[in-house]
Protein backbone atom coordinates (compact mmCIF):
# COMPACT_ATOMS: atom_id res chain seq x y z
CA UNK A 1 0.00 0.00 0.00
CA UNK A 2 1.46 3.58 -1.07
CA UNK A 3 1.92 6.16 1.71
CA UNK A 4 0.99 9.60 1.29
CA UNK A 5 2.75 12.59 1.73
CA UNK A 6 1.10 14.37 4.88
CA UNK A 7 1.76 17.51 4.34
CA UNK A 8 2.62 18.66 0.79
CA UNK A 9 5.95 20.88 -0.18
CA UNK A 10 6.66 22.01 3.72
CA UNK A 11 6.87 18.19 4.67
CA UNK A 12 8.76 16.42 1.58
CA UNK A 13 11.53 19.70 2.00
CA UNK A 14 11.92 18.86 5.87
CA UNK A 15 12.80 14.99 5.52
CA UNK A 16 15.33 15.89 2.43
CA UNK A 17 16.51 18.72 4.53
CA UNK A 18 17.03 16.93 7.59
CA UNK A 19 18.88 14.21 6.32
CA UNK A 20 21.42 16.70 4.01
CA UNK A 21 22.05 18.44 7.40
CA UNK A 22 25.38 17.24 7.12
CA UNK A 23 26.45 18.18 3.95
CA UNK A 24 29.43 21.50 4.13
CA UNK A 25 28.60 22.74 0.77
CA UNK A 26 26.13 23.71 -1.93
CA UNK A 27 27.10 21.58 -4.84
CA UNK A 28 27.69 23.33 -8.38
CA UNK A 29 25.98 22.25 -11.56
CA UNK A 30 28.90 21.15 -13.23
CA UNK A 31 29.01 18.88 -10.30
CA UNK A 32 25.13 17.92 -10.45
CA UNK A 33 25.02 17.23 -14.05
CA UNK A 34 28.63 15.11 -13.28
CA UNK A 35 26.82 13.13 -10.45
CA UNK A 36 23.58 13.22 -12.82
CA UNK A 37 25.59 11.44 -15.95
CA UNK A 38 27.42 9.02 -13.33
CA UNK A 39 24.01 7.87 -12.19
CA UNK A 40 22.51 7.53 -15.96
CA UNK A 41 25.58 5.34 -16.67
CA UNK A 42 25.33 3.32 -13.73
CA UNK A 43 21.59 2.45 -14.32
CA UNK A 44 21.93 1.67 -18.37
CA UNK A 45 25.06 -1.15 -16.88
CA UNK A 46 23.58 -2.37 -13.82
CA UNK A 47 19.83 -2.53 -14.28
CA UNK A 48 17.36 -1.59 -12.17
CA UNK A 49 17.15 -3.67 -9.07
CA UNK A 50 21.45 -3.11 -8.27
CA UNK A 51 20.93 0.84 -9.17
CA UNK A 52 18.06 1.28 -6.62
CA UNK A 53 20.27 -0.09 -4.23
CA UNK A 54 23.18 1.96 -4.89
CA UNK A 55 21.16 5.24 -5.15
CA UNK A 56 19.40 4.77 -1.61
CA UNK A 57 23.04 4.27 -0.06
CA UNK A 58 23.42 7.41 1.99
CA UNK A 59 27.19 7.03 2.51
CA UNK A 60 27.16 5.76 -1.37
CA UNK A 61 28.80 7.54 -4.42
CA UNK A 62 25.25 8.96 -5.50
CA UNK A 63 25.35 11.20 -2.35
CA UNK A 64 27.69 14.61 -2.31
CA UNK A 65 27.73 17.26 -0.82
CA UNK A 66 23.93 19.15 -1.52
CA UNK A 67 23.23 16.53 -3.95
CA UNK A 68 21.80 13.09 -4.45
CA UNK A 69 20.08 10.42 -6.61
CA UNK A 70 16.40 10.27 -7.19
CA UNK A 71 14.24 8.15 -9.03
CA UNK A 72 10.02 7.89 -9.23
CA UNK A 73 7.87 5.64 -11.43
CA UNK A 74 5.41 6.61 -13.46
CA UNK A 75 3.09 6.82 -11.09
CA UNK A 76 4.78 9.32 -9.09
CA UNK A 77 6.32 6.75 -6.28
CA UNK A 78 9.61 6.99 -4.82
CA UNK A 79 11.60 4.00 -5.76
CA UNK A 80 14.97 5.73 -4.64
CA UNK A 81 15.78 8.96 -3.22
CA UNK A 82 19.29 8.99 -1.79
CA UNK A 83 18.71 12.06 0.66
CA UNK A 84 16.11 9.49 2.79
CA UNK A 85 15.09 6.76 1.58
CA UNK A 86 13.63 5.27 4.29
CA UNK A 87 11.31 8.23 4.44
CA UNK A 88 10.54 8.78 1.13
CA UNK A 89 10.91 5.71 -1.12
CA UNK A 90 7.36 3.91 -0.99
CA UNK A 91 5.83 7.42 -0.98
CA UNK A 92 3.38 8.67 -3.93
CA UNK A 93 4.21 12.14 -4.72
CA UNK A 94 2.26 12.67 -7.94
CA UNK A 95 -0.12 15.61 -5.99
CA UNK A 96 2.83 17.16 -4.58
CA UNK A 97 3.44 20.93 -5.92
CA UNK A 98 6.32 23.03 -5.95
CA UNK A 99 5.97 26.53 -4.85
CA UNK A 100 4.65 28.16 -7.17
CA UNK A 101 2.04 25.51 -7.04
CA UNK A 102 2.92 23.98 -10.26
CA UNK A 103 2.63 20.53 -10.44
CA UNK A 104 6.34 19.39 -10.28
CA UNK A 105 5.88 15.53 -10.41
CA UNK A 106 3.56 14.95 -13.34
CA UNK A 107 5.61 17.68 -15.15
CA UNK A 108 8.52 15.50 -14.83
CA UNK A 109 6.39 12.63 -15.92
CA UNK A 110 4.68 14.76 -18.62
CA UNK A 111 8.39 15.88 -20.08
CA UNK A 112 9.95 13.07 -19.79
CA UNK A 113 7.27 11.29 -21.65
CA UNK A 114 8.34 13.48 -24.80
CA UNK A 115 11.80 13.09 -24.09
CA UNK A 116 14.02 10.68 -23.06
CA UNK A 117 16.21 13.62 -21.12
CA UNK A 118 15.18 17.25 -20.18
CA UNK A 119 15.83 19.66 -17.82
CA UNK A 120 12.99 21.50 -15.78
CA UNK A 121 13.37 23.91 -13.81
CA UNK A 122 10.74 25.35 -10.49
CA UNK A 123 10.56 26.83 -6.80
CA UNK A 124 11.17 24.97 -3.89
CA UNK A 125 12.06 25.76 -0.65
CA UNK A 126 15.56 25.37 0.76
CA UNK A 127 15.35 24.29 4.13
CA UNK A 128 18.66 25.17 5.04
CA UNK A 129 18.11 29.01 4.02
CA UNK A 130 14.34 28.76 4.95
CA UNK A 131 13.73 30.85 1.50
CA UNK A 132 11.70 29.45 -1.38
CA UNK A 133 14.49 29.29 -4.09
CA UNK A 134 14.76 28.24 -7.47
CA UNK A 135 15.97 24.70 -8.86
CA UNK A 136 17.03 22.95 -11.69
CA UNK A 137 16.58 19.41 -11.85
CA UNK A 138 18.07 16.95 -14.94
CA UNK A 139 16.18 14.17 -16.15
CA UNK A 140 16.13 10.69 -17.42
CA UNK A 141 13.74 8.23 -18.64
CA UNK A 142 14.39 4.80 -18.62
CA UNK A 143 11.18 2.59 -18.94
CA UNK A 144 9.04 3.41 -16.56
CA UNK A 145 11.20 5.09 -14.62
CA UNK A 146 12.22 8.66 -14.16
CA UNK A 147 15.98 9.74 -12.69
CA UNK A 148 16.61 12.98 -11.64
CA UNK A 149 19.72 14.82 -9.62
CA UNK A 150 18.38 18.77 -8.76
CA UNK A 151 20.41 21.71 -7.83
CA UNK A 152 19.49 24.84 -5.91
CA UNK A 153 20.13 27.88 -8.75
CA UNK A 154 23.09 29.67 -7.64
CA UNK A 155 23.10 33.54 -7.88
CA UNK A 156 26.37 35.33 -8.08
CA UNK A 157 27.42 38.63 -6.77
CA UNK A 158 28.93 41.70 -8.21
CA UNK A 159 32.27 40.83 -6.95
CA UNK A 160 32.11 37.37 -8.19
CA UNK A 161 31.66 39.33 -12.09
CA UNK A 162 34.52 41.59 -11.11
CA UNK A 163 36.78 39.01 -9.89
CA UNK A 164 35.59 37.28 -13.59
CA UNK A 165 36.11 40.26 -15.75
CA UNK A 166 39.45 40.18 -14.37
CA UNK A 167 40.67 37.34 -14.72
CA UNK A 168 39.27 37.77 -18.20
CA UNK A 169 41.29 41.08 -18.84
CA UNK A 170 44.03 38.90 -17.84
CA UNK A 171 43.54 36.60 -20.06
CA UNK A 172 43.60 38.72 -23.09
CA UNK A 173 47.02 40.11 -22.30
CA UNK A 174 48.44 37.56 -21.81
CA UNK A 175 47.26 35.14 -24.97
CA UNK A 176 45.73 37.50 -27.21
CA UNK A 177 41.77 37.95 -28.23
CA UNK A 178 41.88 35.14 -30.42
CA UNK A 179 43.20 32.42 -27.88
CA UNK A 180 41.55 33.97 -25.18
CA UNK A 181 38.41 34.06 -26.96
CA UNK A 182 38.67 30.07 -27.50
CA UNK A 183 38.74 29.99 -23.58
CA UNK A 184 35.73 32.19 -23.27
CA UNK A 185 33.31 29.88 -25.57
CA UNK A 186 34.12 27.17 -23.75
CA UNK A 187 30.82 26.48 -21.76
CA UNK A 188 32.72 23.89 -19.71
CA UNK A 189 35.69 25.98 -18.62
CA UNK A 190 37.01 28.00 -16.09
CA UNK A 191 35.33 31.08 -17.89
CA UNK A 192 31.35 29.72 -17.78
CA UNK A 193 30.88 29.85 -13.40
CA UNK A 194 26.98 29.36 -12.48
CA UNK A 195 25.66 32.15 -13.71
CA UNK A 196 28.79 34.50 -15.14
CA UNK A 197 29.87 34.29 -18.44
CA UNK A 198 32.32 36.31 -20.05
CA UNK A 199 31.33 37.80 -23.74
CA UNK A 200 34.23 39.85 -26.47
CA UNK A 201 32.91 42.21 -28.98
CA UNK A 202 35.53 43.69 -31.23
CA UNK A 203 35.29 47.77 -31.39
CA UNK A 204 35.83 48.21 -34.98
CA UNK A 205 33.51 45.60 -36.14
CA UNK A 206 31.05 45.58 -33.12
CA UNK A 207 30.44 41.68 -33.89
CA UNK A 208 31.11 38.66 -31.54
CA UNK A 209 34.15 37.80 -30.55
CA UNK A 210 33.39 35.58 -27.55
CA UNK A 211 29.94 34.51 -25.52
CA UNK A 212 30.62 32.25 -22.63
CA UNK A 213 26.72 31.45 -23.00
CA UNK A 214 25.65 31.33 -26.39
CA UNK A 215 29.16 30.58 -28.58
CA UNK A 216 27.11 30.42 -32.06
CA UNK A 217 26.58 34.25 -31.65
CA UNK A 218 30.52 34.67 -32.61
CA UNK A 219 30.55 36.24 -35.54
CA UNK A 220 26.94 38.09 -35.48
CA UNK A 221 26.67 41.74 -35.39
CA UNK A 222 26.43 42.67 -31.32
CA UNK A 223 24.81 46.09 -31.86
CA UNK A 224 21.56 45.60 -32.77
CA UNK A 225 21.60 43.66 -30.12
CA UNK A 226 18.47 44.96 -27.01
CA UNK A 227 17.16 43.65 -23.92
CA UNK A 228 13.74 42.59 -23.19
CA UNK A 229 12.74 46.44 -22.67
CA UNK A 230 14.35 47.49 -26.12
CA UNK A 231 17.01 49.35 -24.70
CA UNK A 232 20.33 49.04 -27.22
CA UNK A 233 22.74 47.53 -24.48
CA UNK A 234 25.54 46.72 -26.69
CA UNK A 235 25.71 50.04 -28.78
CA UNK A 236 25.95 51.39 -24.88
CA UNK A 237 28.94 49.12 -24.01
CA UNK A 238 31.08 50.23 -27.20
CA UNK A 239 30.11 53.88 -26.50
CA UNK A 240 31.59 53.33 -22.66
CA UNK A 241 34.44 51.25 -23.90
CA UNK A 242 35.51 53.66 -26.27
CA UNK A 243 35.00 57.17 -24.47
CA UNK A 244 35.70 55.80 -20.77
CA UNK A 245 37.69 52.68 -21.04
CA UNK A 246 35.49 50.97 -18.16
CA UNK A 247 32.43 51.12 -16.61
CA UNK A 248 28.44 49.72 -16.38
CA UNK A 249 25.37 49.26 -17.68
CA UNK A 250 22.72 47.89 -16.48
CA UNK A 251 19.71 46.48 -18.32
CA UNK A 252 16.70 43.50 -18.15
CA UNK A 253 17.83 40.12 -19.45
CA UNK A 254 17.15 36.69 -19.17
CA UNK A 255 19.21 34.04 -16.52
CA UNK A 256 20.14 31.33 -18.29
CA UNK A 257 19.68 29.14 -14.66
CA UNK A 258 16.74 30.65 -13.19
CA UNK A 259 15.04 31.32 -16.56
CA UNK A 260 13.73 34.34 -15.25
CA UNK A 261 13.96 37.80 -17.04
CA UNK A 262 15.72 39.79 -14.08
CA UNK A 263 17.52 42.77 -13.88
CA UNK A 264 21.26 42.80 -14.79
CA UNK A 265 24.20 44.60 -14.05
CA UNK A 266 27.40 44.11 -16.53
CA UNK A 267 31.15 45.14 -15.90
CA UNK A 268 33.06 46.05 -18.89
CA UNK A 269 36.31 47.05 -20.15
CA UNK A 270 38.19 48.30 -23.19
CA UNK A 271 41.06 45.52 -23.27
CA UNK A 272 43.03 45.42 -27.05
CA UNK A 273 40.85 46.68 -29.10
CA UNK A 274 38.01 44.72 -27.57
CA UNK A 275 35.20 44.94 -25.11
CA UNK A 276 35.22 42.33 -22.53
CA UNK A 277 32.32 42.00 -20.55
CA UNK A 278 31.00 40.18 -17.32
CA UNK A 279 27.43 40.70 -15.32
CA UNK A 280 25.67 39.38 -12.79
CA UNK A 281 21.80 39.30 -11.75
CA UNK A 282 20.47 41.30 -9.38
CA UNK A 283 17.47 40.22 -6.96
Amino acid sequence: MQRRIPHGLAALSLVVASSLAAAADHATPREARALFDQAVSYLKANGPDKSWKAFNNRTGPFVKKDLYVYVIDNKGTYIANGAAPIDLVGLNVLDTVDASGNPLFRNMIAVTDKQQEAKIRYVWLNRKSNHVEPKVAWLHREGDYILGVGYYAPRSTADDARNLLNAASAEVKKLGIAKAAASFNDTRGSFVRDDLYVFAVNLQSGKFEAHGMNPKWVGADATDLHDVEGKPLIKEMLELAKTKGEGTVDYVWRNPVTNAVEKKRTFIRRENGSLIGVGFYAE
